[in-house]
This record gives structure tokens, sequence and C-alpha cells, in this order.
């Protein structure tokens, strides 16, 4: 099986795997402990947020670890609500952001927040000027992911920045497709919160971690927790954590190789559809604000669903970006985003690449697609 869902996950990577089985063996004491063991694991812990924190450029006392992207997204969200700049209850957020962000806003709305949800322009992205309509003098907090894990098109994460800035507008982003990917050290310390996580990045499931400007005084959402300064409950899994730094050290090092690699595999498949390009469209920001390695796209006439399972049945694995809820396909939020009709949504794929894809494999990906498509028109004919 040839893997092109990496946006959806990524296979662990060996040094940290042996980091995680070390660490969980040697180091295995509650960070939280005041004995010797203990302290091994906590000036473990606090190695691994500092060198976290100088990877992409920030204060170490906001960062902090949770279970992944999806609890860094609520917890920062609720972070900075607990100490907003100025009094309001707007917030405004992307329609195209990761579904655990619409969960916490769909809770804040019964909570008496007004939201406010921006779609994406035709290349993908957040037209600046309908934003800073949208924004009143009760807005709070902004929320807009800096890559879209769907179509991969990049937020202009620093100008929004400082929009916000200039508004008494908090602003969280959701980094857990760019960490590691993008050099992320110019607009880190711009936001005011971000979340990230390691199964991203060839880390371990399970770990992640939120950055919170140190300069917002935010209260507990879980009241009387001890852990990471209260910012959340439960035992540091610091062999994880080891683990996942491990894997951000060797990803952020080889940033501008992989993305140089990615742009010429994307390239490559592109070209290898055109033979059907006439019923292929891809959705897709211009190369300085798109990360290359996802490629969002759809097939007229053909859905999703039918072209990912004979795609798995020659023996590729990609996405249809669709999530199963209470057992109902509900389409992309992407699609919903770019305005496209249910037929256009229904269509929507996915494909992604990572460390391990080659071009052998992508140009036969796309030769197979292109199969796949000819061979259902020919049956559509008879």
């Amino acid at each position: 099986m040839k893997y092109f869902d990496y946006a959806a996950t990524t296979p662990l990577d060996p040094e940290a795997a042996e980091v995680y089985l070390k660490v969980a063996t040697e180091y295995f004491g509650n960070a939280s402990s005041l004995h010797d063991i203990g302290g091994q694991s906590a000036a473990l812990l606090e190695n691994c947020r500092e060198e976290l924190a100088n990877l992409v450029g920030v204060d170490k006392t906001g960062l902090f670890f949770t279970s992944g992207g999806s609890e860094g997204n609520f917890l920062a969200i609720e972070a900075l609500l607990s100490s907003p700049k100025k009094a309001g209850n707007h917030i405004i957020a992307g329609m195209g952001e990761h579904s655990s962000i619409h969960g916490t806003l769909n809770r804040l709305k019964e909570a008496g927040y007004e939201i406010t949800l921006l779609p994406l322009d035709s290349n993908g992205l957040i037209n600046l000027e309908q934003l800073e309509k949208s924004m009143k003098s009760e807005t709070i907090l902004m929320i807009l992911q800096h890559v879209n894990s769907e179509i991969g098109t990049i937020q202009p994460i620093g100008e929004i920045a400082k929009i916000c800035k200039d508004h008494n507008i908090h602003l969280h982003s959701d980094f857990v497709q760019s960490f590691g990917k993008i050099d992320l050290k110019p607009l880190a310390s711009l936001v005011s919160s971000f979340s990230f996580s390691g199964h991203k990045i060839y880390g371990p499931k399970g770990i992640g971690g939120v950055y919170v400007n140190p300069q917002i005084n935010w209260q507990p959402f879980f009241p009387g927790s001890s852990h990471e300064k209260g910012f959340r409950p439960g035992t540091v899994n610091v062999p994880a954590i080891a683990a996942m730094t491990v894997a951000a050290q060797k990803i952020t090092g080889r940033i501008q190789t992989e993305n140089s690699k990615d742009r010429l595999l994307r390239n490559t498949f592109i070209g290898t559809l055109a033979p059907i390009k006439e019923k292929v469209k891809i959705y897709q920001g211009d190369e300085s604000s798109q990360l290359a390695s996802i490629i969002g796209l759809g097939i007229s006439g053909i859905e999703g669903q039918w072209m990912m399972l004979e795609a798995n049945r020659l023996g590729f694995a990609l996405s249809t970006g669709s999530a199963c809820q209470l057992g109902m396909q509900a389409p992309a939020k992407v699609t919903q985003a770019l305005g496209l009709t249910t037929e256009e949504a229904k269509a929507f794929i996915r494909i992604s690449f990572g460390h391990s894809t080659r071009m052998e494999d992508v140009i036969e990906l796309g030769e197979s697609m292109v199969k796949i498509v000819n061979e259902f028109k020919a049956v559509s004919v008879i």
C-alpha cells in the first residue's frame, strides 16, 4: 500500500520511537514528584519545552503540553476568552477551520457568544477586506488556521495578527499543519496562541502543545489542576513529549529540502493528470500561499468516496476529506468555505505527501487515477 494521507497522520520516526522507549523505562518518574526520580523527569520535560520553544522562537514559559491539536485548540480558545483585551462577546473564525474549532464554537454560541464565520475566496484564502468589515467593537477573539488541512492554502497570519493587534483582538491560530513544514519563527510570537500536534510531524499520537503569550493572564478551564501551571489536568506524558521533540528537531531541520521536494512532486502529479485535465479542479493558492504537500481536488462526475475506494483497491491510500459524523458522511469543511455545490463537494479528495513519498509512486498514482476515470467513463457510456 502506497501512502498518500500524511495530512491525516504520519508514521512514528524510528529515532523518536527509541527515545520514547528509553524515557518511558529510564525516566519514568512523575515530573511533579519531589523525589530525585521525579526531578530527572521534570528536568527532561523542561529541556524539551525549551527546545520546542526555540524551534519556533517563543518564550518557553508560554508553552504547554496537551494531548494533541484538538484539545490544544479548545484549551487555547478558553484561555484567551478568560482574559480578553476588552469587553465583548463577538468571535470571528474561518468557515474552513478544523472540526475541533467548530465544536468549540458551537458550545460558545450556546453560552451566548456571537459567532461570525468567514468563507474562503477562490484561491482558498480569507479576504482581509471582508475580515475587517466583519469586525465589531465587541469582537474579542479571532480564530484562523495557518494552513488548511484539506487544500493546504496558507493564510496571511502576519497581516491578520497586525489587524488584530490594532483592534485589541486576541488571535488564535491552528498551526497543526504548518508546524515543522514552514518556518514559524516570524509568526509564532505575533499570535495570542497557537496549537500543534505530534503525530503530524512523525511523533507519537496523543501528544501536542499550545503556546499562549505569557503576557496574557489566563485562567484555568479545569479548576484545581496542578500540572502544566494549571493549563490542563493529568500526569504529563514525558516519554511522548521527548519523542515529539526529537521528531520536531528532525523535521524542522529539513523544511527547505522537503518543501523543494514536495513542490516537484506536486507539479509532477498534476502533470500526470493532463489526459483528464478538463475534468479536474484543483483548489489551491499561488505558490507563495500554498503548502505543496497537500493537494485538494475534485474530478467532475466522480464521487470522492468512489475514487478513494478504487485507489485503495489499486494499493493507494488517500482521503476524501470528509468525516463520518453520527453515521452520516459530512462534506469537508473547506468545501463549504469555498462555496462548492453539493456535487462538487462530493467529488472532493485529498492527496498529501510525506518524507517517504517517492516520485515513481506519485507518477503511478496519477496514471492510476487517469485509468480509473477513463474506465468510469467507459462504463457510464455502456
